[in-house]
């Protein structure tokens, strides 16, 4: 497939100088490597991004119980994300695979170890959560804290930036209404994250009520996934979210 891409026109050059002042800065390191990763993964995965928003309403309302009762152990909403997002990958296992080198076959992984996505001054790294099927939401939520903090200040090593299943990328509160994300190779699926918002929905039998309802981005390999698979899986997203097993594990943290 390289070769095609060989046979492409080179990006133009200008003289930017020629309409005004300008100046050099440098990419840091990361970004640089990143980049060349990521041009990579977006020329040769065929992506497919499926959009959906999911009612959260309940679940911040539990986050939000437990964080008013115990103020010293703060749940953010990440990993309960990432707690739903197991219990999904369990019924919908080929989202938590990879293709094998003959890209006939697709080699399914039994452990959940989800990639986070870590904005640093130096650019974006990838920190992976071991084991989440059998971590509490406490544990989950203090390796996340652990990996944000080396990734922003020393960096992480190798072995905390492999081994991922699947990926999340959280604008958290930065905004947005949803957004494409690049897979994460040897990965197949990403699942972006934007700001949540109150929003007027209606029931089936045209009742209205204002939900709280989070914006996700799931990018798929299409090779691997359908969009019939993506819609379910989002779906199935949606119902973890709301599952009573998960609430009784923020009253467990």
């Amino acid at each position: 497939m390289n070769e095609h891409f060989a046979e492409l026109p080179p990006l133009p050059s200008f003289d930017y100088a020629q309409y005004g002042e300008v100046s050099l800065k440098a990419l840091p390191a990361n970004q640089l490597i990143g980049g060349k990763f990521l041009s990579r993964n977006a020329l040769l995965i065929p992506h497919v991004c499926h959009h959906d928003s999911v009612d959260i309403s309940t679940l911040d309302e539990k986050r939000k119980e437990w964080n008013n009762a115990f103020p010293e152990q703060k749940v953010t909403m990440l990993p309960l994300l990432i707690k739903a997002l197991v219990a999904t990958l369990k019924l919908y296992p080929v989202f938590n695979s990879s293709l094998d080198e003959s890209g006939k076959n697709v080699i399914l992984k039994h452990y959940y170890n989800i990639g986070i996505a870590i904005d640093t001054e130096k650019g974006l790294v990838v920190g992976v959560v071991k084991q989440c099927d059998s971590k509490s939401i406490s544990d989950i939520s203090e390796e996340i804290s652990r990996l944000s903090i080396k990734a922003r200040s020393r960096g992480l090593a190798m072995e905390e930036m492999s081994g991922g299943g699947i990926t999340l990328s959280s604008l958290g509160d930065l905004g947005g209404t949803g957004f494409t994300p690049i897979i994460n190779a040897p990965e197949v699926a990403i699942i972006g994250v934007s700001r949540a918002e109150y929003k007027q929905c209606f029931s089936a039998d045209k009742q209205a009520s204002i939900r709280y309802m989070l914006p996700l981005s799931l990018s798929y390999d299409h090779r691997v996934i359908n969009g019939a698979d993506a819609g379910r899986f989002l779906a199935e997203f949606q119902r973890q979210l709301n599952a009573e097993s998960l609430f009784a594990q923020i009253t467990k943290s």
